[in-house]
């Protein structure tokens, strides 16, 4: 396996823009990441420029790529955006626009489906979607700890008892949940190019972050880098014809959510939370964050909403009880169930058998199943009222 100084030396061979220097020495190459096999890393380059620097790119990664030991070079480039007064905010991942007739990395863009594909108004052009995905939704929290990606996976295995087919994005860089989840290991293999086959459980389509690094492996990146990483495994993967691609955000309201509302027409957002004050807290942050971009809010979950003894039989509201209702009341948003804590839950999670999976028939893969209903009922709705219009990300001041 290289080290991260055997990749800077092989990448100083790479000439930086306009023939001037080496990639390397002018400091365009961001922190390198090595992990079994896959090398990653950025190229910072100026946004206009991208398209024109793309061979600069290119070159990059088919260096690394043929060093001994490296399986895989994933590439990305970035470009500083500059704030007000000149001050330089955080890198934004650039891509070229493809040329006609072009077979690289990047997807044709295809015409979006569902909730979100519509041109904007005044004529500007949608989002691209995600070529054979029908509709795009995000579970989101405020914060974590709330089981946002148990919540997940139950209402991606929910939606396709219901009869839909089912994809699972997993964009928690730092905290990627769904592999065990889903009890799915190994590697992705290339499809073509830089597209990967994602892996399947349960019958449905993952992708993961998980997948490329070892469990225990710490993900130490900065934003530009989780940017890159999202992208590509939203893009640069065979997900074939879906209805519903589910994504599992990150807990808060960072890069991860800004990317996907910037990269996508998202059918809409569910929110996960508990009931105590302080989740509801940070829950409306996310609520507000997805308004603030023109994502369509699909619901409130409230997770560990109650326990019910299985000795007594006694229901205790441990966390409080309602507050994701009544905020849903209070914010004009669909609230869309109650999911107990219970050991079940827990136990089948851990053990990489969800609920929905491991006791169909249950009183709890029936509430994930309502609420799964729930949700593609939100879909539909905002389908019909005219396709609502793709993102626009405001910066204010």
């Amino acid at each position: 396996m290289p080290t991260r100084e055997d990749v800077l030396k092989e990448l100083s061979k790479v000439k930086g823009p306009d023939l001037e220097g080496d990639i390397v020495s002018l400091g365009l190459v961001s922190e390198v990441f090595i992990s079994e096999g896959r090398v990653i890393f950025s190229i910072t380059v100026p946004a206009e420029r991208a398209q024109e620097l793309e061979p600069l790119r290119q070159a990059a990664e088919r260096v690394v790529a043929k060093m001994p030991g490296v399986e895989k070079a994933l590439v990305a480039l970035t470009s500083e955006r500059k704030g007000g007064g000149g001050q330089p905010q955080q890198a934004q991942p650039v891509r070229p626009a493809p040329a006609a007739g072009d077979a690289g990395s990047v997807p044709p863009p295809m015409q979006a489906r569902g909730a979100g594909a519509g041109a904007k108004a005044g004529g500007s052009t949608a989002k691209p979607g995600v070529p054979g995905v029908k509709s795009i939704i995000a579970v989101a929290s405020g914060k974590g700890g709330v089981g946002k990606s148990t919540t997940t996976c139950n209402l991606a295995l929910a939606l396709q008892a219901n009869g839909l087919k089912v994809g699972v994005l997993d964009a928690d860089i730092y905290g990627p949940s769904i592999p065990r989840l889903f009890h799915v290991t190994g590697r992705p293999e290339p499809v073509s190019g830089r597209i990967l086959k994602p892996l399947e459980g349960y019958g449905i389509k993952v992708m993961s972050m998980g997948f490329l690094v070892d469990e225990e492996t710490p993900m130490i990146w900065r934003g530009p880098m989780v940017i890159s990483a999202i992208t590509q495994m939203l893009r640069e993967v065979e997900w074939g014809d879906l209805d519903v691609l589910v994504v599992d955000m990150p807990p808060g309201t960072g890069d991860a959510q800004l990317t996907m509302a910037q990269n996508v027409p998202l059918a809409g957002a569910v929110i996960v939370s508990t009931p105590q004050d302080l989740a509801l807290i940070d829950a409306r942050k996310g609520l507000n964050m997805f308004r603030k971009v023109d994502v369509p809010l699909l619901g409130i979950i409230e997770n560990m909403s109650y326990f019910l003894c299985p000795d007594c039989g006694n229901r205790h509201d441990i966390f409080g009880h309602g507050g994701a209702r009544t905020e849903a009341e209070r914010l004009g948003v669909p609230f869309l169930g109650e999911v107990p804590l219970d050991m079940e839950i827990r136990e089948t999670s851990d053990a990489g058998t969800p609920v929905t999976v491991s006791a169909p028939d249950g009183p709890h893969a029936r509430i994930y199943r309502d609420i799964a209903t729930k949700v593609q009922a939100e879909i539909e709705r905002n389908r019909e009222d005219g396709h609502r219009a793709a993102p626009n990300i405001v910066i204010e001041s």
